[in-house]
């Protein structure tokens, strides 16, 4: 039978004593340590349980370990024991549930002496029971007495890790509305149950602390927040209120489930989570700051002070459901929760009469309550639904019906709230768990509808407990029988360890007594010192798996979801895809891409049939080459070599159901022409060989062998391959004899058959195995002689067998890492030389500077011409500034002209984050999250007009002539400002929804702004009407550009529109990017149009006669592109991963074609950087100086100046 208690853990300071920060050893006690798993039950060693999850310490004891000079203190707070609960997610989704208490305990003796922590020291500690069922009440009922057992005077009579042995094996999991069972911990009698599978969800938690936290119209709020899927932060200074409420949130939207990441109590050092990309619900201790991070977008719920914010519009829950939600709430509450409610609603004129009515405490009967009337609402919102579902056996869902029907019913045009609801993750995974239900098997929410059509009372819909639930005693007849002896404690006892972990404890504590004593002795030293630099290999190793463990649950779960679309889903524009995609980009260090070729590996190793769809096999490709990209761009040589491997498991595993493999198409990857990755993946092979007992010639051919198949299977051309066969055979000192029989296997590849089969090859078989080639669709036969079923084979031969005399250079495209020029300077005596056109030796003669200044991550970048400039620096060659604005709530003028000292000035006034700039010649103009826009004096530094009136944050300013200033907001207005009266000279553009991006023509009075609601608005200003309103895209308008009377808005509903402003009709729809467009840019000399979106592609279009089409694809960038600038001649662009490049057309020369005028297609790519691993927010181009400068999120710019030769 299964066991409630899955195991009993204790966490603390290990023998192993590190900071959070990574340094090692004792630094006093104001700093915090890392907290450790010291002891359990069942035993690590237990082969029947599997192991707690390795995050446990971490989670349980968020803010890590603190020392103290004393223990509990009866007049200090801050001593006493804290009990609170977590939830922990694994990859599948399923929870695990930990009871924890928190305290201080006296520091092992042995690790004092062996740190030399003073004497007496207290150290925190928390002990806690895990489990698989969401019992909250008895894990921490059990859990208490097992806390007051241990410091209780009486003591107990058994030793208290019997008792907690006898608990965790000896307590069953009561089956659901049968079983009731008893137990006991010495004398206190516990009972645990669990209620019937056809009721509600079983929630062992009250609902009281959410509706005490907030008010009603904040958790309606909260409640439409996380319906919508956004990403939450919830903020408490009590661990387990954010455990509680989050628990709480996730009952009430049943029959709904959060389908995104859930962490109800982050551990502090993961505060950066916070600024992941996708939608997530964390809790946070009010303490940690948050100062540092963006915060876009995020929902913070702060349940201490009743207080919801938010830099992006939650749309409401549509009458009459609103209304009727809220009187529903309002008449459960009043009564039964002394709150903020009725204070502000005014129900009661006095205390006397609240408390008169307020006689009965919130209890289950409350909780319930609550629960069916957020299941009556979701009964409301949904009328009918199940009509719309046109096919029952895949639940395809009639979004558009269902939203017309709603319409007409309430006389309303179609809500957003609704209409994003029915988008969400949680609705469709509703739809899909509903696909084969029967009859018998019918959801609360459809009995729900069915009782009220029937007007039946909703509690009529949960099940009766008529049958009383059978009674299971458990006993412990050691208890009492013993000699009488009590057993007490001075502290939480350790358990009896084995005499291998007894023995490698003290091995960990000589080491570390050892270093402490050579430092000691060493002061003089500076290099010495036990800190993060002075980390073995393996204890690095170490580090970087911990941190894969953190990404890697996301991306299991994430993989399999990926793999269950539905044939009719497109894998690449799912969210599954999305995140993934992103979690590999975001991460500097590499986690994600690892991450996720391990999560395949092992998918692999469980069984997998690695069976997937065309569109599945697209996906995974582009994922796989994304992971390899990052790699090779941090050197990362074993998660290529593991991607490598995994491309080719994948292919043996599903040979005959995919048309097509993997592996081929990371030919487009330029890591494989690197010699070096050979050496390194030969040297590998040889490391971890099985067979090294075996001929050390036949060892070297057989992993040779190995590698001419991932070479043959990325079609790398043959000469190439056969370049690195034979130095590496050279260079182990292969004999002739030997190379000429690798030469003849190798000439008699067998196409197709037994390809992958050469991983286990010995030398004595080696005959019976061939290698397959990427051309092998071309050959038919496969029962063809080997010798002649291959035109690989004949040209393997071609190749190994030529005389040639530039055999040397065969291998042209394999360029050598540096570390590789000196031993490989000479082959048959001639040197080899890398073979670099002019263009590439152009690329790597760059100029990239790092400008630091800014403590937040850069939220806006302003590029200012040499012409703005003149009146300050006059008329030199370098003229141009570059102006940042950041979370740190400052904006700074930087001008390239100055090397070392290029910060001109700090600009501060701001107390939010800074999200807009524009300048002129005189004055700089910001923008900011506090609403606010600031005007400055360019060449003093002054602030000289603060210009209030915007209901929300500030996201475009524009400074105009006659000292005007335009500005738009997430109020969704555009205003215009009089810089010389301080005054807002009229609201000259409103929008339903918060504007992201805006453009004005200053010579004609146009003003074109769109944002969140997908429409495009044109006004007159100077005649002071609206021109038109441009419908067309379905998402969120992230970019605008107006020429003349063209105007270009991108979307993320992947496509980009061209419009005439005059017409306001749309001419042209872009629509073949796979991802949100980010950026638009129109090129007034050919009338091209350039798109940039999350694809990481740039896209050019040409005018034609019958219409727009795609003329060139540029693929050099690997992540979003953030901006793209164009001029007459120059084009700059700037990317996410902090890749840049510039790009030319060619004037034209004498005897050119110059009647036709240029094309789109002939800009051609000038120079790119070397790139660094950065993530970037934006980008900003000065064409003028050949500049570009990228912000990152980490406050640093990186100013590239591509000024050679130009």
């Amino acid at each position: 039978m299964a066991r409630i208690f899955e195991y009993f853990v204790v966490c603390g300071l290990g023998p192993e004593i590190r900071t959070l920060d990574g340094n090692k050893g004792y630094h006093g006690t104001g700093v915090l340590y890392l907290p450790s798993l010291l002891d359990q039950y069942p035993p690590d060693n237990h082969s029947l349980y599997p192991p707690p999850p390795p995050q446990l310490p971490t989670c349980v004891l968020p803010a890590g370990v603190e020392l103290f000079s004393s223990g509990f203190d009866a007049n200090d707070a801050s001593s006493f024991p804290r009990s609170y609960p977590i939830v922990l997610t694994e990859g599948d989704g399923s929870k695990i549930y930990v009871s924890c208490i928190a305290f201080r305990d006296p520091v092992s003796e042995d690790i004092a002496e062996a740190y030399h922590i003073p004497a007496n020291s207290f150290a925190d500690k928390c002990i806690c029971l895990v489990s698989r069922s969401p019992s909250f009440r008895v894990l921490r009922n059990a859990l208490e007495e097992i806390f007051t057992l241990c410091f209780s005077p009486s003591g107990s009579s058994k030793p208290l890790w019997d008792v907690i042995a006898y608990m965790v094996s000896s307590v069953p999991l009561p089956m659901p509305g049968r079983d009731r069972v008893l137990f006991a911990i010495e004398n206190w009698l516990l009972c645990v149950e669990a209620p019937p599978k056809e009721g509600l969800p079983h929630v062992d938690i009250s609902f009281q602390p959410l509706v005490q936290c907030l008010d009603v119209d904040n958790l309606i709020k909260f409640f439409t927040a996380v319906l919508l899927e956004r990403r939450i932060l919830l903020r408490s200074n009590k661990y387990s209120i954010l455990t509680l409420v989050s628990e709480a949130i996730c009952h009430l939207i049943y029959p709904f489930r959060w389908q995104h990441v859930y962490i109800p109590l982050l551990f502090f050092s993961g505060v950066d989570y916070i600024d992941a990309p996708t939608p997530y619900m964390m809790g946070l201790h009010s303490g940690v700051d948050t100062s540092n991070l963006a915060m876009d977008g995020v929902v913070v719920v702060d349940l201490d002070y009743n207080q919801i914010s938010t830099s992006e519009e939650i749309p409401p829950i549509p009458e009459p459901e609103l209304s009727s939600l809220r009187s529903e709430v309002l008449k459960l509450l009043v009564p039964n929760v002394m709150s903020i409610d009725q204070m502000k609603a005014g129900v009661f004129g006095s205390s006397e009469q609240y408390f008169k009515g307020c006689n009965k405490p919130w209890g289950d009967d409350h909780d319930l309550q609550l629960r069916l009337i957020f299941l009556k609402f979701f009964a409301s919102i949904l009328g009918g639904y199940r009509n719309f579902i046109e096919n029952s056996a895949t639940q395809v869902f009639n979004t558009q019906a269902f939203l017309r029907k709603r319409s007409r019913s309430t006389n309303q045009p179609s809500e957003p709230m609704i209409t994003q609801f029915l988008d969400s993750h949680g609705f469709l995974d509703y739809l899909e768990r509903g696909a084969g239900s029967d009859e018998n098997n019918i959801n609360l929410l459809d009995k729900l509808q069915d009782a009220i059509g029937r007007g039946q009372n909703p509690i009529s819909i949960l099940p009766s407990s008529l049958v009383e639930p059978e009674i299971i005693t458990i006993s412990d007849e050691d208890v009492g029988a013993g000699s009488g002896a009590k057993y007490t404690y001075d502290r939480f006892p350790s358990n009896i360890r084995s005499e291998e972990q007894e023995q490698k404890r003290k091995q960990i504590l000589a080491a570390a007594s050892g270093a402490f004593e050579y430092i000691k002795h060493a002061p003089s030293s500076p290099s010495v010192q036990v800190g993060k630099d002075s980390l073995s290999p393996m204890e690095r190793a170490a580090e970087r798996e911990r941190m894969v463990l953190d990404i890697k649950v996301k991306l299991q779960g994430l993989w399999l979801r990926l793999l269950k679309l539905g044939a009719t889903d497109d894998p690449l524009s799912s969210f599954e895809y999305g995140t993934i995609l992103a979690l590999i980009e975001s991460d500097a260090e590499g986690i994600g891409g690892s991450g996720f070729v391990e999560c395949i590996r092992e998918h692999i190793h469980s069984g997998w049939h690695c069976q997937l769809t065309d569109e599945q096999f697209i996906a995974v490709k582009e994922l796989l080459k994304t992971a390899i990209s990052r790699a090779t761009s941090r050197n990362d040589v074993s998660t290529i070599r593991d991607a490598l491997e995994v491309s080719a498991e994948m292919y043996k595993k599903d040979a005959n159901n995919v048309s097509d493999y993997v592996e081929r198409h990371l030919i487009s990857l330029s890591i494989w022409e690197e010699l070096r990755f050979w050496e390194g993946y030969f040297d590998n092979l040889m490391e971890h060989s099985s067979s090294k007992s075996t001929n050390y010639a036949a060892l070297v051919t057989t992993q040779l062998i190995l590698l001419a198949s991932h070479m043959a299977a990325l079609g790398l051309p043959d000469t190439d391959a056969w370049y690195v066969v034979e130095t590496i055979a050279e260079r182990n000192n292969i004999g002739y004899k030997q190379l000429i029989k690798l030469r003849g296997f190798l000439s008699h590849i067998q196409v197709r058959i037994g390809y992958w089969g050469t991983t286990s090859v010995k030398a004595q078989s080696m005959s019976s195995h061939g290698l397959s080639s990427p051309r092998s669709k071309d050959v038919t036969d496969e029962n063809q002689q080997p010798a002649e079923a291959s035109g690989v084979g004949r040209s393997w031969v071609q190749s190994m067998f030529s005389r040639d005399s530039s055999r040397a250079n065969s291998f042209a495209r394999v360029h050598r890492w540096t570390s590789d020029s000196t031993s490989a300077a000479k082959e048959n005596g001639t040197p080899r030389k890398q073979d670099l056109s002019a263009a590439g030796q152009k690329k790597i003669q760059t100029n990239v500077r790092v400008l630091r200044g800014h403590n937040g991550a850069i939220t806006a970048l302003h590029c200012v011409t040499k012409r703005e400039v003149w009146d300050l620096v006059g008329d030199r060659e370098d003229a141009g500034f570059f102006i940042s604005g950041s979370t740190d709530c400052m904006v700074k003028i930087w001008d390239p002209s100055i090397r070392g000292s290029e910060l001109r000035a700090t600009l501060k006034g701001h107390t939010r984050t800074v999200r807009a700039i524009s300048s002129d010649r005189g004055k700089v103009v910001s923008g900011s999250d506090d609403q606010s826009v600031i005007v400055w004096d360019k060449q003093t530094s002054q602030l000289l007009e603060e210009l209030k009136g915007h209901d929300a944050q500030v996201s475009c300013v524009r400074m105009l002539s006659g000292e005007r200033v335009l500005t738009s907001a997430y109020d969704g207005t555009v205003k215009m400002w009089d810089v010389r009266t301080d005054t807002c000279v009229a609201t000259v553009g409103r929008c339903s929804s918060a504007v992201l991006c805006m453009e004005y023509d200053d010579s004609t009075g146009i003003l074109a702004a769109a944002g969140r609601d997908a429409v495009a608005n044109i006004w007159d200003i100077r005649a002071g009407r609206q021109m038109h309103k441009l419908l067309g895209h379905s998402k969120w308008i992230r970019s605008i550009r107006m020429v003349g009377d063209t105007l270009v808005t991108g979307s993320d509903d992947w496509t980009a529109r061209v419009w005439s402003v005059s017409r306001g009709a749309c001419d042209a729809v872009l629509a073949c990017h796979a991802g949100p467009i980010l950026c638009v840019e129109y090129s007034t000399l050919d009338r091209g149009i350039i798109t940039g979106s999350t694809d990481g592609l740039l896209r050019f279009w040409e005018n034609e006669e019958g219409g727009i089409k795609c003329v060139k694809n540029v693929t050099i960038h690997n992540a979003a592109i953030l901006s793209i600038n164009a001029g007459e001649h120059w084009l700059g662009i700037g990317a996410a991963d902090n890749s840049m490049s510039l790009f030319q057309r060619p004037q034209e020369r004498l005897g050119g074609l110059s009647g036709t005028g240029s094309k789109m297609s002939g800009w051609q790519l000038y120079r790119t950087p070397q790139k660094t691993v950065a993530m970037v927010r934006c980008v900003a181009s000065d064409l003028e100086r050949k500049r570009i400068c990228s912000g990152g999120r980490n406050g640093v710019l990186r100013l590239w100046e591509a000024t050679i030769n130009i």
